[in-house]
């Protein structure tokens, strides 16, 4: 009787189990039924080229076989939040939701621009069952801000809902497919996919174990306003009023001046915030030439620099631009501002698609702009809910960004610091990394490639803190430079001997 009742007992077990790891197949997924989600498509694709929808012939990759989910939801009446999740056949165990940029409106799927960041093909060939979205949108019908112009519930969707709507039905679609769900959970993104990612960390703390955030747009309407200052500046007197040569010899004269603070000269400043460069040394004494800057010039360019060196005051203001970035001030010389700083002043502040960048009045129009801005920022500094489970957070930011300060993340990284206790209570959960010479999410003339998610996986899965991450150069698909990218405010000092192009040579020290 005692062997047939645990006989019995064995039995329920192992159906339970059976029951627990049932698998869905991949096209009978289209009939899950999941809270406000409508599948539209669940499809096998085999292992062969793949070439996104828009992209040039000749740009095709190799994708492993998988399973592909697309949904719509619709947590509000006035939602349609489109997404896609990619469910490889040899999975990794682990989940990867990639972020967008700018005002989003597409499902991240190719690679991007940045070695940095990812793309649901990078997440999926590497193993990872990966989900992204358009938060709510579609860029290419509604430009820039325009789809929230008498739309708030999709407003919502952009700046946190779809997100997080998008990361609990991605969940539930890989524990249906896989008939268990992931093990370990991450986010990776950079810029507004950098928001994103520090919006999931202070309003959803169980979404994600670890977050990989870059160069984050969270202090909106800061970067907003900083835009239409900047295109002011830039178009007092004439448009475009800094061409390319004078930005060119504005940089050369920067490099020359603070290149060398770091102990080496490199091409690159390895703490900007350091370098105490005024333009007006290159106004011209008489007319204009290509030597020297004119004086609509030296003041176009103080405005542009305006608040670099003061990190803890850009917070109330707007972040100026770091000295070196200089060759990346192109866009805001054209004949309008970046594109995104207008449209949110024209769809979401004035709600006047006519409105004009000129008009703009810092003192009158900035208590508007950061109503407006509301929903989208994500500054809040209270991470103790997401470190306390466990989670794990990478934040990364290049020197030479030119469009987003870098101060913005340091005065973020600063307010979580002074909200939980200091350096020491934050170290073993959060940790930021400046770029030297790096670009927005990537790019420039310093070591801008590396594999941030690997440095995350580590931490969060072996507990192995990263103390540095090697960072390169490549060109012509060769690698010119390797350099250590330091945890903040540790910077990357050379030991005196060796190659300066060689990691190994250098060590991170207190600044």
């Amino acid at each position: 009787m005692i062997i047939s009742i645990a006989l019995f007992r064995l039995a329920l077990l192992l159906w339970a189990v059976t029951v627990a790891l049932a698998q869905t197949p991949c096209e009978r997924l289209k009939s899950l039924s999941l809270p406000n989600t409508t599948i539209t498509a669940a499809e096998s694709v085999a292992a062969g080229p793949f070439r996104a929808p828009g992209q040039a012939e000749g740009t095709s990759v190799m994708l492993p076989a998988h399973c592909r989910v697309a949904a719509v939801l619709a947590p509000s009446s006035d939602s349609h939040i489109e997404m896609e999740v990619w469910l490889p056949a040899d999975w990794n165990g682990k989940f990867e939701a990639v972020g967008n940029g700018g005002w989003a409106g597409v499902i991240s799927i190719m690679y991007r621009a940045s070695a940095v960041e990812r793309s649901l093909v990078a997440a999926l060939r590497e193993g990872y069952a990966a989900a992204s979205t358009d938060t709510g949108h579609k860029v290419a019908e509604v430009p820039g801000a325009s789809f929230a112009l008498g739309h708030p519930e999709k407003l919502i969707d952009f700046a946190y809902r779809a997100v997080h709507e998008m990361t609990v039905q991605s969940k539930a679609i890989v524990t249906a497919y896989y008939g268990r769900g992931p093990r370990q959970s991450y986010w990776n993104g950079c810029s507004t996919g950098g928001r994103q990612a520090l919006m999931e960390a202070q309003r959803y703390s169980g979404d994600f174990d670890g977050i990989l955030a870059g160069a984050p747009a969270n202090y909106w309407a800061p970067l907003m306003t900083g835009m239409i200052v900047a295109a002011q500046a830039a178009h007092e007197g004439q448009p475009g009023n800094l061409p390319r040569e004078k930005l060119s010899l504005l940089n050369t004269s920067v490099l020359q001046a603070c290149d060398a603070l770091d102990g080496i000269r490199d091409g690159l400043i390895e703490d900007p915030t350091r370098c105490r460069f005024d333009p007006k040394v290159l106004e011209c004494n008489g007319s204009d030439g290509p030597s020297c800057l004119t004086a609509p010039q030296v003041d176009a360019a103080r405005k542009l620099y305006a608040s670099a060196a003061n990190i803890e005051a850009q917070q109330a203001t707007f972040p100026g631009m770091m000295p070196g970035s200089e060759l990346g001030w192109d866009p805001i010389n054209g004949l309008q501002p970046f594109a995104i700083g207008e449209s949110h002043f024209r769809y979401l502040v004035f709600k006047n698609a006519a409105w004009d960048f000129r008009s703009f009045s810092f003192d009158h129009d900035s208590t508007a702009a950061e109503e407006a801005s509301r929903l989208i920022t994500a500054t809040g500094p209270n991470l103790k809910p997401f470190f306390d489970r466990g989670g794990k957070l990478i934040q990364y930011h290049g020197w030479n960004d030119q469009q987003i300060s870098p101060t913005a993340s340091i005065g973020y990284y600063k307010s979580v610091e002074e909200k939980l206790g200091g350096q020491a209570k934050i170290s073993g959960s959060y940790r930021l990394f400046m770029a030297p010479g790096m670009m927005h999410c990537g790019g420039g003339p310093g070591p801008n490639e590396f594999n941030g998610m690997a440095a995350l996986e580590r931490w969060r899965e072996s507990g192995i803190a990263p103390d540095q991450i090697t960072a390169s150069h490549v060109e012509n698909n060769r690698v010119i430079m390797t350099r250590p990218l330091c945890p903040y405010p540790q910077v990357a000092k050379y030991k005196g001997t060796g190659s300066t192009n060689d990691t190994a040579n250098f060590s991170c020290i207190a600044p």
